[in-house]
Formats: C-alpha cells, structure tokens, sequence
C-alpha cells in the first residue's frame, strides 16, 4: 500500500526480511517491504567469524535486517549482507519497520470506516500525510497531539480528519524516553545553599517542547540527578544541553563550580 513497497530496494538499502530457507551454501530472504521478492544472504555475507553450522546463525520462519550489496531487477536477484549490519542500524531498521506497519493498519481502520479501499486510502490521504510529515507514522503522531485539525491543514476533509484523528487517538499510544544524569554544584558563598537552590528551581522551568518534563532531585548534595521524558530523543537531548549549560553558566557567574556526567 506504501510507496516504499513498488519496484526494487537500492543498493546499500537496509531491508526487513523473514528468512525463508536456509541451505548449506546461504539463506533466502522474503523481502516485507517489497512484494515479497526474494533476496540471498551467501554463507560468507552471514557472520565475520568462520561458520560451522549456518542454521547456529539463520533459521527459517526468523526476521532479519540485512544490507543490500546487489540488485539486478532484470534476473530477480537481489544480494544481501547480514553481518555488514550494525546493531544500531539493527534497532534504527525494526523500529522504522514496526512504525510504519503500525501506521499503515490505523490507515486501513480509517479505509473500512470511509468505506473506501485501502489503496485508495493511501492515494488520497496517506501519500498526502507522507508528504507533508515526512511520514505516516509521523504524520499520526501529529494527530495524536493536535487532532484532526492538523490535517486539514494540508488539504484533507474535515469528515476524514476526524475519523482519522479518532481512530488514532484511541489506538496509537506514542512512547516516551528518558534520558538523565547527575548535575554537581557547588557555592561556597554565604549564601551559596540559596544559589543552587534558585538555579535548580529556575532549571525546571526552563522553555521546552510540549509534552517534555523535567525532573530534578538530591542524590546526596552537592549532586543532583536531572530526568527529562520527551516523546523522542531529539527534543530530550536539546532540553537536557539547555538545561546544563544554564546551570553550569550561573553557578560560575556566582562564584561557584559544577561539573555535568550523562547517566
């Protein structure tokens, strides 16, 4: 139904595949996100380390995210690599997937409720969503937060922005992360104990994104453990430099020290 399933994958492109079968010489590869070709991972493209028994590595019925080395449309062979993946890159290309599965079931759930197909869902709605979010999940993720006016923003009926917005309201739970460390300050002044409290309190307060909190409290003083949640890593990073740097500014403007380590 996406776009991202017409044609052939490119070379250097990570694919999400269920192995299919496994022979003495490689292992074959339904390609999810392409129609269901079909891609070889070769025995020497399964692990860096000497294989005795290809199954200890690749067995049938397993998802796998693999590298595209080479693809020649015009024999239907697509080479693959599963040991020139890296682990982030493992992570990064699953929970793409996942989202983007995700997000193409609540456009099926809209389809059914407008009694439309759902290729005529994606050709109306979706590819229109993915265009200006830079993806459906994104685009969703956006409904989530601001309802069914932030389609019709960018052109799509007020009746199929709302079902939309109702259905994934109720059906899309969108994640947050956490990130955190331990602030030290330190002020010897004679009113040093007030300092660090008043930049503790105005650290909290700082501007952020919506839907982005933040936690301060004592460790064992002069350390103190800072928390932020944010709906992704991206805007939890920025809060987290903002919040340090300030703190950190004023206490040595004040006469002070700190020192900032990531958890």
């Amino acid at each position: 139904m996406s776009k991202e399933k017409d044609g052939w994958p490119d070379a250097g492109d990570l694919i999400v595949g269920t192995v299919s079968r496994v022979l003495p010489y490689g292992a074959y590869v339904t390609l999810d996100e392409y129609e269901k070709r079909e891609g070889l991972i070769h025995i020497s493209e399964i692990s860096s380390t000497w294989i005795k028994n290809i199954r200890d590595y690749v067995r049938e019925g397993q998802k796998i995210v693999a590298k595209v080395l080479r693809v020649d449309p015009a024999k239907g062979h697509v080479d693959l690599s599963l040991r020139r993946v890296t682990g982030r890159e493992k992570k990064d290309k699953m929970v793409a997937f996942k989202k983007a599965n995700r997000a193409e079931g609540l456009l099926k759930l809209a389809a059914e409720r407008l009694g439309i197909t759902p290729e005529e869902a994606y050709s109306r709605l979706g590819s229109k969503i993915e265009d200006h979010f830079a993806g459906l999940y994104e685009g969703f993720e956006e409904v989530v937060e601001k309802g069914g006016a932030a389609l019709v923003k960018i052109g799509i009926s007020e009746e199929e922005a709302n079902i939309i917005a109702e259905i994934t309201q109720s059906k899309l739970k969108i994640p947050k992360v956490k990130i955190k460390g331990i602030l030290e300050l330190q002020c010897s002044g004679p009113d040093g104990v007030n300092t660090i409290k008043e930049i503790l309190l105005k650290s909290k307060n700082i501007r952020r994104p919506r839907e982005t909190d933040i936690s301060i409290y004592v460790v064992a003083a002069p350390r103190y453990r800072v928390e932020i949640t944010a709906k992704n890593y991206r805007d939890a990073e920025k809060v987290l430099h903002n919040l340090t740097e300030n703190a950190l500014s004023v206490i040595k403007e004040e006469g002070g020290s700190g020192t900032f380590k990531r958890e």
